[in-house]
């Protein structure tokens, strides 16, 4: 049985919470590393952990120290193009805590860490006290991501079917939070 932490990331948490993230990207989603996609990857720093209003979360295996998981929050909501121009007037910047990168590593999986992730994130938009919605888009094909958040949220759009020619075939969902 492991026991883990969840804490905001270190400046030690950053190579294995960057690991987790680009392991995701090329075995959950089949993209790779795509710059335009990816750059808070490489460097996530200046994405979660220097603005004010962000975080990155890191699951911290305590047998081993490593980085098993990560989630992330941002004041960025869902821009357009490419998303639907009304889902980025419901969800604008600033006044939405944007949930990204939430990644469990496949030895890590089925253990509550992703849940306890998105507690602490939701904790930490709702003691921000600028944030009015939390938002999120998934890829349907990403393990265990659709039960996850139709558990914790719900569809706000589900582009496969509301967009014509099915969108980008994210899946949006609001996660409730007041």
């Amino acid at each position: 049985m492991h026991d883990y932490s969840i804490r905001e990331a270190t400046p030690a948490d950053i190579d294995g919470a960057r690991a987790v993230m680009l392991d995701a990207v090329y075995r959950d989603f089949d993209t790779g590393y795509v710059p335009r996609w990816h750059a808070d990857i490489i460097d996530p720093v200046p994405f979660y952990v220097e603005p004010p209003r962000h975080t990155l979360l890191v699951a911290v295996d305590e047998r081993d120290g490593t980085v098993a998981a990560t989630g992330a929050l941002d004041a960025r909501g869902p821009a357009h193009p490419p998303n639907p121009r009304w889902l980025a007037e419901r969800y604008p910047s600033g006044e939405t805590a944007q949930l990204r990168r939430l990644y469990v590593g496949p030895g890590h999986r089925r253990r509550g860490l992703a849940r306890r992730l998105v507690a602490g994130l939701v904790g930490f938009a709702r003691a921000d006290g600028g944030y009015r919605s939390v938002y999120l888009h998934t890829y349907p094909h990403s393990p265990g991501a659709m039960g996850l958040w139709r558990a914790l949220g719900k569809v706000v759009c589900d582009e496969r079917e509301e967009v014509p020619g099915g969108g980008t075939g994210v899946v949006h969902f609001e996660i409730p939070f007041a």
